[in-house]
């Protein structure tokens, strides 16, 4: 008999016993057929359930595409030497900076991260941020497929379990594109507040040693200096997260409306569908294999969102900067070094314009940050640390986009246009006149309370004694009158 198992030798091969693979005239092996429809079936059973986040975009896969990206390049884990430079670097870092703002601490639990340990930490809010805009394209695309060759009702009917597996698809595929857009942001991050956002759970600070390594590289600067940079930069992205009550919220807002404006431009997968077999599989994933173009609309909501969000993540970086050069001039020989670093990683278009291009299409524009350093120096030299930190009580106290254009006029006080000769002492005089007439006529006006409320004294003789209990059950509580 025999040992060739069957089914794996060719009809008149019978002189070569070498096993055969069915599947070559497929383009693969077995082994490679097999392991793609092991990824298919999970891929639609995790997206069926709306991935981990119960949301359009199957988070599962990105997480999974964004840690195999990661692992390919290399990411050891964390030893517990590194784990102690991180830790011992942001404790320090908060020492210095409570010499630097009025805002205290805000990391509680210091932490040295890989870069898959910051993937996961940070995935939760990367779906808030970004399931507005991956419902729009999963909607968009199963819409535009659904649509493929304007079949007739009876068939779309007949065709709606398939449409439904469509949108699955279209949803994992935009799982896929965010996880390679978070697997390119895990190689270059530092900490866990580079993109400017709150990535990280209530008062975690973070740092990536690996990252903190690869920013380092080139400079010239000690290892240990560029780590305390790095962790002066995360505290006091804490700082402001953790005791400026509104920012969380309001950051974030500013991302999730932004996203729910966006378009999805799909003329390339129209065109890719149009007479489109929805029973041929590969032609399916041959027209979902293009990447989408993502188009914000030009609506005054849109463009109030985009103003708003670049506005405050500017400010955000703006007063990182201002706080942390001061604060490591003298302490750190090359702050300046490193501070110039930065500055250059955002002019080339750092991690977070791509990432945030990538995920609700939006690109930030470093000349806003610029600005926004400028008008927190500005404001430090006038009002000191103490006013400069005010600022961040209420939201409506926080610069504009044109107060970044004209810090002097937000620092100083603009001149309103016929008011410039007016003096403020003689305008208090008479706000202070006008209160003390006010005072007077409520006064005035008491004193006869008694008669406009209802009681009539004309209904009783003047020389007729007074009910006893009057007094107590009076409006008021006035006792008897005189």
């Amino acid at each position: 008999m025999s040992d060739t198992p069957f089914g794996f030798n060719r009809p008149g091969d019978g002189d070569d016993d070498r096993p055969q693979d069915p599947f070559k005239g497929m383009g693969g092996d077995m082994a490679q057929f097999a392991d793609m429809l092991h990824r298919f079936a999970d891929m639609i059973g995790a997206q069926g359930q709306g991935g981990a986040s119960g949301g359009p975009l199957n988070w599962d896969l990105a997480k999974n595409i964004a840690r195999h990206q990661v692992v390919e390049q290399g990411d050891p884990s964390i030893v517990d030497a590194e784990r102690r430079q991180v830790e011992e670097a942001l404790r320090l870092a908060d020492l210095w900076l409570d010499e630097g703002t009025t805002l205290p601490a805000g990391i509680r639990s210091p932490k040295a991260w890989s870069r898959s340990e910051w993937i996961e930490q940070t995935l939760p809010v990367w779906a808030k941020v970004c399931d507005p805009i991956a419902s729009r394209m999963v909607e968009s695309m199963g819409g535009a497929l659904g649509g493929a060759g304007e079949m007739p009702a009876e068939m779309q009917a007949m065709a709606g379990p398939l449409i439904g597996m469509v949108k699955q698809m279209a949803g994992a595929m935009v799982g896929g594109q965010a996880g390679q857009a978070l697997g390119a942001l895990a190689r270059e991050v530092t900490g866990s507040a580079d993109v400017g956002l709150p990535l990280a759970p209530d008062g975690v600070g973070a740092l990536l040693p690996a990252g903190v390594e690869a920013f380092g590289s080139g400079l010239e600067v000690s290892e240990d200096e560029v780590r305390l940079y790095l962790a002066l930069r995360e505290a006091a992205h804490q700082r402001l997260f953790a005791h400026v009550p509104w920012l969380r919220a309001h950051l974030l807002g500013a991302v999730e409306e932004y996203a729910r404006g966006i378009t999805v431009d799909l003329s390339g997968i129209e065109q890719a569908v149009q007479g489109l077999d929805l029973s041929n599989p590969e032609a399916i994933q041959e027209a979902l294999g293009g990447e989408l173009q993502l188009q914000p609309e030009e609506t005054p909501r849109q463009k109030a969102a985009l103003a708003r969000l670049e506005t405050t993540l500017a400010l955000v970086e703006g007063w990182v900067d201002t706080v942390v050069n001061e604060v490591a001039q003298g302490r750190l020989p090359e702050s300046v070094k490193l501070a110039e670093a930065v500055r250059r990683r955002r002019a080339t278009g750092g991690p977070a314009e791509r990432t945030f291009a990538t995920l609700v299409g939006l690109e930030l524009r470093p000349r806003r940050l610029r600005e926004a350093a400028a008008l927190w120096r500005k404001l430090t030299e006038v009002r000191g640390a103490q006013g400069r930190d005010a600022v961040w009580e209420h939201p409506d106290l926080l610069p504009t986009a044109d107060d970044l254009d004209d810090p002097d006029g937000f620092v100083h006080g603009r001149e309103i246009e016929g008011l410039s000769d007016l003096d403020l002492t003689n305008l208090t005089n008479l706000t202070t006149a006008a209160e003390e007439d006010e005072a007077e006529g409520s006064a005035d006006a008491g004193g006869t309370s008694g008669a406009e409320s209802g009681e009539k004294p004309d209904e009783k003789p003047d020389d007729e004694p007074e009910d006893p209990g009057e007094g107590d059950a009076g409006s008021g509580g006035q006792g008897p009158r005189s």
